[in-house]
């Protein structure tokens, strides 16, 4: 009887962090910093990386501030996503999933998260005064910080849906519609890929990326810690 009673609060205990949470954490990280860096930077939003040069070099040099917040909450956030990416993890491997999904959304999760914070990394680097005087060293850390946390980052964050939506669909873990739905914006994410070789394809970009956020909270609350037995 006493081993019957502590077996479940162990497993319990071994849930990890809740998914849901993780997932408001890091899209508030991510979602605040676009927002402050915005107000901060007069209502001007981050510049693309494929506009004009001139444009792009001049907001650089006037919204210092604004580039440096944009960094830091970027990677900010990059933690509650590794985090997330570990725990949906050891909870698909706890529920029985023995498939490659667990590990792909393992990895998916990590690359995610390790392009997530090189690209704030690289927003820190641009908002400092000594990298200020030369415009083409303004360009190619723009463009580093666009790939890193453009396609580098939504491509492997699409693994993540897939590797949690596949196993989640096949063994009814997730409901069949969010399944779906993490599949096709899982599609979206890897479709991104076309960036590299067009630039309308950038498009493709914040639809698998905002989209991702929404769906992994959606996965935080509805993915269950024990898979349910069906009565002898």
């Amino acid at each position: 009887m006493t081993t019957q009673a502590v077996a479940p609060r162990r497993r319990q205990a071994q849930g990890g962090p809740h998914l849901g949470v993780l997932g408001i954490v890091f899209a508030a990280l991510f979602l605040v910093g676009l927002v402050l860096a915005t107000i901060v930077a007069g209502g001007k939003p981050y510049p693309s990386p494929f506009g004009d040069a001139a444009d792009i070099i001049a907001y650089f040099r006037d919204h210092q501030r604004a580039v440096q917040i944009s960094g830091a909450f970027q990677f900010g956030a990059a933690i509650p996503l590794a985090i997330y990416s570990a725990t949906v993890s050891a909870r698909l491997h706890q529920l029985g999933i023995r498939a490659p999904g667990a590990t792909i959304a393992l990895a998916g999760g990590l690359l995610a998260s390790a392009f997530l914070a090189l690209s704030g990394l690289i927003g820190w680097v641009l908002s400092r005064p000594e990298v200020l005087d030369e415009p083409a060293l303004i360009r190619a850390l723009q463009l580093l910080n666009f790939a890193a946390g453009g396609v580098a980052h939504v491509v492997p964050l699409g693994l993540l849906l897939a590797g949690i939506a596949v196993p989640g669909l096949l063994a009814r873990l997730l409901p069949s519609w969010l399944a779906w739905a993490g599949l096709v914006i899982a599609g979206i994410a890897e479709l991104s890929t076309l960036t590299l070789l067009a630039e309308p394809a950038a498009y493709l970009l914040p639809v698998a990326r905002f989209t991702a956020l929404a769906w992994l909270i959606a996965v935080g609350f509805l993915l269950p810690r024990q898979r349910a037995r069906a009565d002898a």
